[in-house]
């Protein structure tokens, strides 16, 4: 009877820990776990309150940062395959799995950082993000969060103020080869490397320079081994906020409008935290009294985008399927009408 009795209490654990364990969203991400500090980690902070607090627990979220369980291409599969149930995942690592995400990287698009609020919130998001679903088994999008702004180049050269400056410059790139066509097309060397090798390829002369949004550039301390930087705002990447579809489509109707509220928040958070990174001292301003820093004209960025997006859209023409191309087709209508629709004009 004892054994009876213990068997039957250890198969109830069992069965309550299961039955728990369908609650917790497993959130993997690959940035720093200070919601101060990161973009990222301040979505998922913010995520996870709301979450928690207004399912009364029903739902709860533990958040697993810094790559403890895997690199940003590795959370996708783990999502897809229920062993996290949520992720922020870069274009970068997004693209082994879903290819059309790189026509988010048509370069010099975006007149400010308004437009691309307007894009990714808007009828082209909701296109995305269902093309994605469509694309990618198993998943569900909720929003396209900030990763930290537009991208800017650093070098230990020269100051990069028009075309000519790029020449003979090793840029650091992701392995994306549209990354690689855009920095050829400016007249640069495209040198992808890994992440974790760029400080040391910077420090040691392997490369000259790399592009990344300026709370990246401020927060890996880039400005001890590079001398200038240049403002291009040449590319604007967002996260992919990506939930397991087997866990979403197990909540209740009321938990999933949670989510869906949640992940909002979430979007607002990175974006807010990323303006202010910008202009404080962990940002911009602060980089300004260790690195020289170059504003373009409007002149000088269109002659930048005039060498750049021609040879993007060959790259894309030429390698990427024909839904990609009506993608980047839709993208460019969304982009300019949302260049258009400044508020204060």
């Amino acid at each position: 009877m004892k054994t009876t009795i213990s068997g039957l209490a250890i198969a109830a654990t069992l069965v309550a820990s299961v039955a728990s364990a369908e609650s917790v969203i497993r959130f993997g991400h690959d940035n720093k776990t200070d919601p101060f500090e990161n973009p990222a980690h301040a979505c998922t902070a913010v995520f996870s309150n709301i979450v928690t607090a207004d399912t009364n627990g029903s739902v709860s979220v533990e958040v697993f940062g810094s790559n403890q369980l895997g690199s940003a291409a590795e959370h996708v599969q783990q999502l897809r395959d229920g062993v996290i149930q949520a992720t922020l995942t870069s274009t970068g690592a997004l693209a082994s799995y879903y290819p059309r995400i790189d026509v988010l990287n048509l370069p010099f698009a975006f007149d400010g950082n308004a437009a691309t609020y307007e894009v990714f919130d808007g009828p082209f998001g909701e296109a995305l993000k269902a093309d994605i679903e469509a694309e990618l088994s198993g998943v569900v999008v909720l929003g396209f969060p900030d990763t930290g702004g537009f991208f800017a180049v650093t070098n230990s050269k020269r100051p990069i103020a028009n075309l000519e400056d790029f020449d003979g410059i090793r840029v650091r790139t992701m392995t994306l080869p549209s990354h690689q066509t855009i920095m050829q097309s400016l007249g640069a060397e495209a040198y992808p490397l890994s992440w974790g090798e760029v400080y040391s390829g910077l420090q040691t002369g392997v490369i000259d320079g790399q592009m990344n949004p300026v709370p990246i550039i401020s927060f890996a301390n880039f400005a001890e081994v590079q001398d200038y930087m240049t403002l291009t705002n040449h590319l604007f990447s967002p996260y992919s906020f990506m939930m397991n579809r087997d866990f979403y489509e197990g909540l209740t109707d009321a938990e999933r409008a949670t989510i869906h509220t949640a992940a909002e928040n979430c979007v607002t958070a990175s974006r807010g935290l990323s303006r202010i990174i910008e202009a404080s001292d962990r940002g911009l301003a602060g980089l300004m009294n260790q690195i020289e820093v170059t504003a373009l004209t409007a002149e000088q960025r269109a002659a930048m985008a005039g060498a750049a997006q021609p040879a993007f859209e060959a790259h894309v023409a030429d390698n990427m399927d024909e839904g990609a191309q009506a993608l980047l087709v839709s993208f460019k209508e969304a982009v300019a009408a949302a260049n258009a629709n400044a508020y204060l004009d």
